[in-house]
């Protein structure tokens, strides 16, 4: 199996794996001719599964493999990844290439930076006199320098003549190579993950800036570590009730023995659903009938503040975000990531959130 490519949109690569590294140190990877799928699995807490097109991130992009689809499935470390990616932020090209060190599969990525040489300093000693000897104070020498008919009697005027090679900064190119460990993973075996299956939701709604929210959810969640009863074992996974309404509103609220704090967004968008995509008519989709009920029929989740603050760093995408409430059971969330090449075009980041019971 072969897999080359060159990178691009690197910004938008690196934080996504920053976003994935924050719930997860391991992401399984299938790639294939269309398509790069991400998905992050932790023993607790969320899920992730991302789908991208492969020009999102990469270009020139070769795939060769013997199952379906040139289909070659890896499993990854993020952290690795996120360095090798850092370092290339700056680069002016960064390749990424399947190959092998010492019979241990790697992905080496290759990157080419421009640095400068530091300028060196080719003039002689403070002070002297460099080739005419005079010394500072400039003394008579046989060329008449100083003499009272000299036009150009000033001593100051002795200039000493430098190199050009030395003075001036030149570029030069910089290759790094950075290998992240993998393994390759057997088909079968990755067709075990399967994606959560969740019921209709019963509200559906687009999130304010998910940096906004996260503030306000780690305060949230720092107060109740720091409250009376913060010492004892459940304080320390402190919960947040996280509701909407198909009247734009959503509110996040945290209730202890000792604190009961709300926070409400307002004016929010409840998007159309495609009929076409419904498994029921229209009206008698679940958000449907909580859209008649009116603005105080909320759904509830009830999500873990330290894993809830993990899930919202993906705001550093700066996607839209559509949040689907199942009531009391989970949390999905859709983060839609802009194509660069194609302002039409949206890859999705797949969120999935329990809810813990009351």
């Amino acid at each position: 199996m072969r897999f080359k490519t060159d990178l691009k949109n690197i910004r938008t690569f690196s934080k996504l794996t920053a976003a994935l590294n924050s719930l997860e140190k391991i992401a399984w990877v299938r790639l294939d001719d269309d398509t790069v799928r991400f998905t992050v699995i932790p023993d607790t807490g969320s899920q992730v599964w991302a789908s991208l097109s492969v020009d999102l991130i990469f270009d020139n992009y070769h795939l060769q493999s013997a199952e379906q689809n040139n289909t070659i499935n890896l499993e990854l470390p993020l952290g690795p990844l996120q360095r090798a990616l850092k370092s290339a932020a700056n680069s002016n090209q960064a390749n990424l290439r399947l190959t092998k060190r010492d019979g241990v599969p790697m992905l080496s990525m290759t990157i080419h930076t421009m640095t400068k040489d530091g300028a060196q300093d080719g003039r002689g000693p403070a002070g002297g006199g460099g080739a005419f000897g005079g010394g500072a104070g400039g003394g008579r020498n046989n060329n008449n320098f100083g003499e009272p008919d000299d036009p150009f009697g000033d001593a100051s005027d002795l200039f000493q003549q430098e190199s050009l090679e030395l003075t001036m900064k030149r570029e030069r190119e910089k290759i790094i190579t950075q290998d992240i460990p993998v393994r390759v993973l057997h088909p079968d075996t990755v067709e075990t993950i399967m994606q959560p299956k969740v019921r209709e939701p019963d509200v559906h709604i687009q999130l304010p800036p998910l940096l906004q929210l996260k503030a306000i959810s780690d305060r949230f969640t720092k107060l109740a570590l720091t409250t009376a009863g913060a010492g004892r074992g459940a304080a320390q996974n402190p919960k947040l009730e996280l509701s909407a309404n198909m009247h734009g509103s959503l509110r996040l609220r945290l209730v202890t023995e000792t604190l009961d704090i709300t926070s409400v967004w307002q004016g929010l968008e409840n998007p159309e659903l495609d009929p076409a995509q419904l498994s029921t008519p229209l009206e008698e989709h679940p958000s449907a009938k909580f859209k008649q009920a009116g603005p105080d029929k909320w759904a509830t989740v009830r999500v873990d503040g330290k894993d809830w603050s993990r899930v919202l760093s993906v705001g550093r995408l700066e996607g839209r975000v559509i949040a689907c409430f199942a009531d009391d059971h989970a949390l999905i969330l859709y983060v839609y990531v802009a194509n660069v090449d194609d302002a039409n075009a949206e890859d999705v980041v797949t969120y999935y959130v329990s809810s813990y019971s009351t």
